[in-house]
C-alpha cells in the first residue's frame, strides 16, 4: 500500500509591482495629484452655492466664453494649416527642407513670453509692420485677433507633430495608383490620404484646443489683459489672485481643470478605440 506524499504549498509571492507603483505615486503626490486636488478643495471650500456664485460673475463668464472661442478657433485654423504644412514637409523634397522643419517646431522650445514679445515687436504700434498699420486703424495687438494670433503661433507644432508621422508612414503606392487612374492631387488627398489622417487630425485638434485653453505667457502680452474685451480665463485667474479674490480665481481654475480632464478622457477613449 502506497501513501501519497503531499508537497508543501509554496508561499504566495508578493506582486512585484507594489514597490515601483508605490514609489511612483509617492513622487506624483506633491508634483501632480495634490496640487490638482488643492484647486478643487479651495474652489468648493464655501460650498456649491459659493462656487456657482463665483462663476456667475460677468467677468468670469466672459473669460470662460472668450477662452473657449479662442481655443476652438485655434484648433480649427491650425487643423488646416498644420495638415497642409505636414503634407508639404512629408511629400516634397526641396532645398532648405531641414531648416524649415526645425523652424516650424520652434514654438515648442521658445518661451511663450518671448512669443508675445516677438508678436508685439512685429505687429505692435511700434513694431516692424504695426507702425505702418496703426495709422490706418489696423492694429491686431490688444484685440481678440492678437490673442488668436498668439495662440496659433504657440500651438502650431502640436498639429504638425501628430500629422507628419502618419504621412511619413503612409505607403506611396496608394497615391501612385490614384494618379494612374487619373485622380488629381486634390482628389488623391481627399479620398486616399485624408481618411488615413483622421485620427491624427482629431488628436492634434484636441491637443491644440487644450493647450490654447490654458495659454498664458504670450496672451498676457498681446492682449493687454483688458476685462470684458481680451481677458482669457487664465488671465482672469491671475488678475483675481492679484486682487485677493481667491474664491473667484479657484472657481474658474476648477472649470479649466475639468475641461482639460474631459478633453484627455475623450482623447484616450478615441485612441484606445482605434487600436
Amino acid at each position: 500500500m502506497t501513501t501519497a506524499v503531499s508537497t508543501p504549498a509554496k508561499p504566495a509571492q508578493r506582486p512585484n509591482y507594489i514597490f515601483p507603483v508605490g514609489l511612483l505615486i509617492l513622487v506624483l503626490l506633491p508634483l501632480l495629484l495634490m496640487p490638482l486636488a488643492a484647486v478643487f478643495i479651495f474652489a468648493f471650500q464655501g460650498g456649491l452655492t459659493a462656487f456657482v456664485q463665483a462663476l456667475g460673475d460677468p467677468d468670469a463668464q466672459f473669460a470662460l466664453r472668450f477662452s473657449l472661442l479662442i481655443a476652438f478657433g485655434t484648433a480649427i485654423i491650425n487643423a488646416v494649416l498644420g495638415t497642409y504644412a505636414a503634407y508639404v514637409l512629408s511629400k516634397y523634397r526641396f532645398p532648405g527642407e531641414r531648416p524649415l522643419s526645425i523652424i516650424v517646431n520652434l514654438p515648442v522650445a521658445i518661451p511663450t513670453v518671448v512669443v508675445g514679445t516677438s508678436l508685439l515687436l512685429l505687429w505692435g504700434p511700434i513694431g516692424l509692420l504695426g507702425k505702418w498699420l496703426d495709422p490706418l486703424g489696423l492694429q491686431p495687438m490688444f484685440t481678440p485677433a492678437g490673442v488668436l494670433l498668439a495662440h496659433l503661433f504657440v500651438t502650431f507644432p502640436y498639429m504638425l507633430g501628430t500629422i507628419k508621422p502618419l504621412l511619413d508612414e503612409l505607403e506611396a503606392t496608394y497615391e501612385e495608383a490614384a494618379y494612374t487612374i487619373g485622380a488629381s492631387r486634390w482628389q488623391t488627398f481627399r479620398f486616399i490620404i485624408f481618411p488615413a489622417l483622421r485620427s491624427g487630425v482629431f488628436t492634434g485638434a484636441l491637443l491644440t484646443f487644450a493647450h490654447s485653453l490654458g495659454e498664458f505667457g504670450a496672451t498676457v502680452l498681446v492682449s493687454g489683459n483688458l476685462r470684458l474685451r481680451t481677458q482669457t480665463a487664465p488671465l482672469y485667474i491671475f488678475a483675481q489672485f492679484e486682487a485677493g479674490n481667491i474664491a473667484q480665481a479657484n472657481a474658474v481654475a476648477a472649470v479649466l481643470a475639468i475641461l482639460s480632464f474631459l478633453i484627455f478622457f475623450f482623447l484616450l477613449r478615441f485612441t484606445n478605440g482605434r487600436k
